[in-house]
Parts: C-alpha cells; sequence; structure tokens
C-alpha cells in the first residue's frame, strides 16, 4: 500500500474571518432600517433618493451593486433595502450557483419587486452569468430542452426583481455584467468616529457597560471595519468579564487587544507576518503576490481580499508595476530600518 503524502497545513490566523458564533451574533446586530444604518453618508444619501423615487413610482428598483472590501456593510444594505421596499429578499452567493439550472429555480420564484441578493458576485461562472444577462434585462429567461435535431428553446417570462450583488473584486466583473447594473456603489473603510457610534448600537443590545475611551480604543483598532469592531468588542467583553470587572475602560480594552495580538494600529498576526515577509525576505519588495503568497503558505487571494485593503488604505504597504513594497511608514510603525533586512537565500 503507497503511503499518502500529506500536505502541510495551512496556518489559519486570519481574525477576519467569521465562526458560525460571529455569524450569528452579527445577524442580530445589523440594522434593519436605513435610519439606524451609521457611516457611508454618499451612498445611504443617494439610496435614499432611489428609494423614494421608486416608491413613489410604485417601480421596482433597479439592479444595484456594492463593492468594497469585507465586513463594511454590503449585506446589510442589500437587507435594509428589502426592508424599506416591504419586499422579500433571497440570498445566495456566486460560488453556490453552479449551474444555469440553479439559477432558474431562485428566478422563477421571485414575485414583482422581490430583491435576489448575489454575494461575490464576480465568482459566478461563465455560463451562469450570460444566462443572467437577458434575465436582467428584459426580465425574461430562455432555456433549452432536448437535444440535437429535437431541441427546442423555451422563453419563460420573469417578475420584475430587484438583483442586487456585492463583489470584493470588482475588477474581476466582466464588462457586460457590470453594465447592466443601473446603480454603482462603493463602501470605504469607516471613520473611528462613525465605528463608536456603531459599537453604543452593539453595546446597548448586549448590555454591555463602556466608557468613551474603551469604545474609541476598540474603534481605532478595528480597520475600518464594522465586522471587526463589533467581533472585537465581544472579545473585551469576555476579557474584562473574566479577568476584570465593571465597564470597559480605555485600559482594560488596551490589555484585552493587545492579548488578542492587535497592535495601536489595528494590525493583527496575519498584517504583520506579510509586512515582516516583505522586509526580511524582499528587502522591502517589490514582490509579486504569488511569490509572497508562497513565501507565507497562504493563499494569494486571502491576501489579496482581506490583507491587502487595509494595508494600502493605511499606508504602510504600495503596489508598484513589479509588486508590493513596503512604505516608510510601515518600516517606522514596525521598529524596522532598512539595514536590519536579510536575503532570502
Amino acid at each position: 500500500m503507497k503511503n499518502k503524502i500529506q500536505k502541510p497545513k495551512r496556518e489559519k490566523v486570519i481574525l477576519q474571518q467569521e465562526t458560525d458564533e460571529d455569524k450569528i451574533l452579527n445577524l442580530s446586530l445589523r440594522p434593519t432600517k436605513i435610519a439606524d444604518f451609521v457611516g457611508q453618508k454618499k451612498t445611504i444619501e443617494n439610496l435614499l433618493i432611489s428609494l423614494q423615487a421608486a416608491k413613489e413610482r410604485r417601480e421596482p428598483l433597479e439592479h444595484m451593486l456594492f463593492a468594497g472590501p469585507p465586513g463594511l456593510g454590503k449585506t446589510t444594505i442589500a437587507h435594509i433595502i428589502a426592508h424599506e421596499m416591504d419586499s422579500k429578499i433571497t440570498a445566495t452567493s456566486g460560488p453556490a450557483i453552479e449551474r444555469a439550472g440553479d439559477l432558474i429555480g431562485i428566478l422563477t420564484n421571485l414575485e414583482k419587486g422581490d430583491v435576489l441578493f448575489i454575494d461575490e458576485v464576480h465568482r459566478l461562472s461563465k455560463v451562469v452569468e450570460e444566462f443572467l444577462y437577458p434575465a436582467m434585462e428584459n426580465f425574461q429567461i430562455d432555456f433549452v430542452i432536448d437535444k440535437g435535431p429535437y431541441a427546442k428553446t423555451i422563453k419563460f417570462n420573469l417578475k420584475h426583481f430587484t438583483l442586487i450583488g456585492a463583489t470584493t473584486r470588482s475588477g474581476l466583473l466582466s464588462a457586460p455584467l457590470r453594465g447592466r447594473f443601473g446603480m454603482f456603489f462603493h463602501l470605504d473603510f469607516y471613520r473611528p468616529e462613525d465605528l463608536v457610534k456603531i459599537i453604543n448600537r452593539s453595546v446597548k443590545i448586549l448590555n454591555i457597560k463602556i466608557d468613551k475611551e474603551g469604545a474609541m480604543e476598540i474603534a481605532r483598532r478595528s480597520r475600518g471595519t464594522p465586522r471587526v469592531a463589533n467581533r472585537l468588542l465581544r472579545r473585551v467583553r469576555d476579557f474584562s468579564q473574566v479577568k476584570k470587572s465593571g465597564a470597559i475602560t480605555k485600559e482594560i480594552a488596551d490589555e484585552a487587544l493587545n492579548s488578542q495580538g492587535i497592535d495601536s494600529f489595528g494590525l493583527d498576526t496575519i498584517d504583520r507576518k506579510v509586512l515582516f515577509a516583505i522586509i526580511d525576505y524582499y528587502k522591502g519588495g517589490p514582490v509579486g503576490i504569488e511569490s509572497l503568497a508562497a513565501s507565507l503558505n497562504e493563499e494569494s487571494d486571502t491576501i489579496v481580499d482581506v490583507v491587502e485593503p487595509f494595508l494600502l488604505k493605511s499606508g504602510f504597504l504600495k503596489r508598484t508595476p513589479r509588486g508590493r513594497k513596503i512604505t516608510d511608514l510601515a518600516y517606522q510603525h514596525l521598529k524596522k530600518t532598512r539595514e536590519k533586512q536579510k536575503e532570502l537565500f
């Protein structure tokens, strides 16, 4: 019997990945009304205009696309839109729709004004994507029955639905699919002041005691992301419950987050691994994403989708035609100097 070669296990230290507990609690913390949604001011202003106009005309909304890093509220906004329009929402994801037949079942069950939410819409297969075009444009689908000389095309009329797509990689969307969305919104990272408002709302729901400085400390380390802010709030709550007593203060939050490996700027373990790998192995860059991923034994998509957006926004990393490169700000934050760099070999 041949010995099976075991592949080395990848180290999963991404703090932004959701556990089942996180998903359940995040659902309870999500706002259901647009008035309760914090941040993304321009997006919400434009969305309110579209919602009001659609209600006055008694028409379903146009198809819309939301782009931005994970955890900024794309799914939350989709559910809010369905609630505001008093319609049903059907949620799925690009990878979950493997065949055109899967999409037929979903589309034919939609009523007028219903919302179809497709997360990670850029990951739809080419066949499914092309099947979606006439459904979005003409609210019709064509499917073929039988084969060869007996093949027939049947046209099926759909109810006027609204497709809401969400993507973390808008650059991977094909031009034909992007062009069929009537509205396009890009969600950006949140300011600490907005995250404090989100934390204070979550504090009331979870019945946690926290002071103003404690909330700001958690907000500053939340990578500009509400999902991370709510997760860190729960971890600080656990720490305070077991190790301390009373309200969460700046000191308690600082101690709890340091024990989680989250520094004063919000960088976690994988962020620092990426930065140190570029500094120590590639002399600060530039380095290609595939080489970097191989060095870290991580998936390149994980680095691009989860790690890079915050590092780029924070000014710790920059992209060049030749690859990723560390900035002086990152050297300063990590207390590294260019003289201490070492070669890979």
